[in-house]
């Protein structure tokens, strides 16, 4: 039998049906019911009997943050897909992204180690990924700095950390460190918010950019890399490097709006994160917008794909596919 941690979340729910579709016997962990309506969303994007799969999935009510109630995740498992995680960027956020994706990254490694789990894939993210100073390319060798990492990014660095910890321990693991992932739903998150800001006809973009991937890509690969005998071992997945502004020019046209034009202005974004944290200090509201941030949107880091090509002899799918397909669902 197979977990799948963060099974309700956009990579999580995407395995799920993977799984289910090739016949897989699965058991997944949820916090509330209404997070299951998420799944069934998801799996009707692709399948006419949405509800007929979900009732496949072994359903436990369970929170890896909390001890107490995971052993009954873990009896009877084989293999482990640790896609569970909070995705925060807000410096006030810190204590929880801790909590979420470091303590209960240790909580799912060390059942597995106690559980005798044949093999743990860890969804990571290119925010746990070095930053390159130069030209270069950034691989999964280019040395880690947290000094303007997010606090997402460092939270996600440790949480490697502790699968590193447990596979000198004995357990075999794997890591996957993903772009932002194209996939349809969650449209108020995550890649999603790039088409909700798009088909809105918004006329300004942000600087920068950064690496994309397509959910296929990212579920080809994690189910691919499990099933071969590769252990040990990071991958960044990352099929297209972009621009923001290059996203949108994709994005717009195909919900049948005109593109964003107007770059903003860096000494705009300076006042602007000002002000957001203001506004998060006198009303409690989540920042949306940081210094570390901005800093980051100044340079652009081009992220390689060429580990996981020459490891399974890994082929990309094409973004533009995947966009369509998304824009096809967009609003839902």
């Amino acid at each position: 039998m197979i977990l799948v941690t963060g099974g309700t979340g956009l990579i999580g729910s995407h395995l799920l049906f993977h799984l289910v579709k090739n016949g897989k016997t699965v058991r997944a962990n949820y916090r509330t019911k209404e997070s299951l309506g998420k799944v069934s969303k998801i799996f009707g994007y692709y399948s006419n009997q949405p509800e007929s799969l979900l009732e496949k999935i072994q359903w436990v009510q369970a929170d890896i943050t909390s001890m107490g109630n995971l052993d009954q995740l873990f009896i009877g498992i084989e293999e482990v897909y640790h896609c569970a995680a909070l995705i925060s960027f807000d410096p006030k956020m810190y204590k929880a992204l801790v909590q979420a994706n470091v303590e209960g990254t240790a909580n799912v490694v060390n059942l597995s180690l106690k559980y005798g789990i044949k093999k743990l894939c860890y969804v990571s993210s290119i925010a746990a990924i070095g930053s390159s100073i130069t030209k270069k390319e950034v691989t999964e060798d280019t040395e880690w700095t947290n000094t303007n990492a997010s606090v997402y990014g460092i939270t996600k660095h440790d949480a490697e950390l502790e699968v590193w910890r447990a596979s000198q321990e004995g357990l075999s693991v794997v890591i996957v460190n993903p772009g932002v992932v194209i996939g349809p739903g969650f449209w108020k998150s995550g890649s999603g918010s790039f088409f909700t800001y798009a088909a809105k006809g918004k006329t300004s973009y942000i600087p920068g950019g950064t690496g994309f991937v397509t959910i296929s890509d990212v579920i080809n690969a994690m189910t691919k890399l499990m099933d071969s005998n590769i252990v040990g071992e990071r991958f960044i997945l990352v099929s297209n490097n972009l621009s923001y502004a290059e996203l949108f020019q994709k994005i717009a046209p195909k919900l049948g709006v005109s593109p964003p034009t107007k770059k903003i202005p860096f000494w705009m974004l300076e006042i602007m994160w000002r002000l957001d944290g203001l506004r998060s200090s006198l009303l409690g509201k989540r920042r949306r917008l940081t210094k570390n941030m901005v800093k980051g949107l100044r340079h652009q880091d081009i992220y390689s794909h060429e580990k996981i090509k020459n490891a399974i002899d890994f082929k990309f799918e094409d973004l533009d596919a995947a966009l369509d397909f998304c824009c096809s669902k967009f609003p839902d």
